[in-house]
């Protein structure tokens, strides 16, 4: 099989699927390596298809009706909470987004969009024993967040704010 034959079955593959697919699940089908499949996944985006890294594999961005930033601000150990807060209230997590002195904004792809992704996520960080941008810049971040209808957008913002995880400027400043 050609590579472009090959990347038009990825391609037509993952336009149908219901779930995220792995590059290994990709490696198995086509005999190849998941390098290979790696790399297949990159000339792809780079010809503008929409295909999106998650935590479970590769699927097509679909975008939501709306898509906003929303600043937080909270330890380490609120991270479930503030992720949990805005899957409840119809939201997806994007991505997140610091302001760091020396490179400027650094932002983290994190596509959860289910509380599967969710664990996965910190099943992750805690296996790997990893470290948060937002412990960057004192708990400071952004996240940019999806929802398909802008009341979403208030019940999210809302939930944030009783869980004093949303970043709001104070009066006093």
């Amino acid at each position: 099989m050609l590579n472009s034959e090959r990347q038009a079955h990825i391609k037509a593959t993952l336009s149908t699927a219901a779930e995220p697919l792995s590059a290994s699940s990709f490696a198995r089908r086509f005999t190849v390596s998941r390098q290979t499949i790696v790399g297949d996944i990159a000339l792809l985006r780079a010809q503008g298809e929409p295909i999106i890294a998650t935590p479970r594999g590769y699927t097509l961005s679909h975008p939501a009706a709306h898509e906003f930033l929303i600043p937080c601000k909270h330890t380490p150990e609120q991270t479930e909470q503030e992720l949990q807060l805005i899957l409840d209230n119809g939201g997806w997590i994007e991505d997140v987004l610091v302001e760091h002195p020396l490179y400027g904004q650094l932002r983290g792809q994190l596509n959860i969009r289910t509380v599967a992704d969710m664990k996965l996520f910190l099943s992750r960080l805690a296996r790997y024993q990893g470290r948060l941008l937002s412990e960057l810049t004192g708990g400071i971040h952004l996240h940019t967040i999806s929802v398909k209808n802008e009341r979403s957008i208030i019940k999210i913002r809302e939930a944030l704010r009783k869980a004093g995880i949303l970043y709001e400027q104070s009066e006093a400043n």
